[in-house]
């Protein structure tokens, strides 16, 4: 199955999601086969969970333009950006959630802009402690923690994150075990 199948998989699927708390949908998504452990997809799926969280807690946004354009923002994020360009697809496709959300392009002047990046900056640097090598789940998980932190100061709505241990460490082959704040 192609990164642009799962995708598209992705954006039906979650539009089935409830509840504020980006985490839980993300957990129910990634049981699914068409979900590797790491890779591309979750460039769509990570800001596809933001989105629908955001949302689901009255966010002003037309939900379906908003998934099909982080659809076409994450199908042009490359898999393996986060060792060969130095971010994380998690956190940029919630960056790109958040510029989704408030309407946000390489011009804006609002603040938005300005914002946005220090979202990425606080991410990026949480994971930066960590080191590698990569880990599509845990770095989905420090994404959100973030992204959440950044809604509810930002915007009139309250998501959730409910953060729990790892299920995925057994079949992760460069797990990191006990550097991973998520390790069980």
């Amino acid at each position: 199955m192609t990164v642009e199948e799962k995708a598209k998989i992705i954006i039906k699927d979650i539009k089935n999601e409830k509840g504020n708390d980006p985490c839980k949908m993300f957990r129910n998504i990634v049981k699914n086969e068409y979900i590797n452990i790491h890779g591309p997809e979750h460039h769509i799926l990570d800001g596809a969970c933001l989105l629908m969280a955001f949302y689901n807690a009255g966010g002003k946004i037309d939900i379906d333009s908003a998934l099909e354009k982080i659809l076409f923002e994450g199908l042009r994020m490359p898999g393996a950006m986060c060792g060969l360009w130095g971010i994380c697809g998690a956190i940029s496709s919630c960056g790109a959630a958040l510029a989704i959300i408030d309407g946000t392009g390489p011009l804006s002047t609002d603040g938005t802009w300005g914002n946005h990046m220090k979202f990425t900056s606080a991410a990026v640097g949480e994971l930066g402690k960590i080191n590698g090598p990569r880990c599509c789940k845990r770095d989905a998980m420090i994404s959100f923690k973030n992204a959440v932190e950044y809604v509810n100061k930002n915007y009139d709505v309250h998501l959730e994150y409910s953060s729990v241990k790892c299920e995925y460490s057994g079949i992760n082959q460069q797990c990191i075990k006990e550097r991973c704040t998520f390790f069980k």
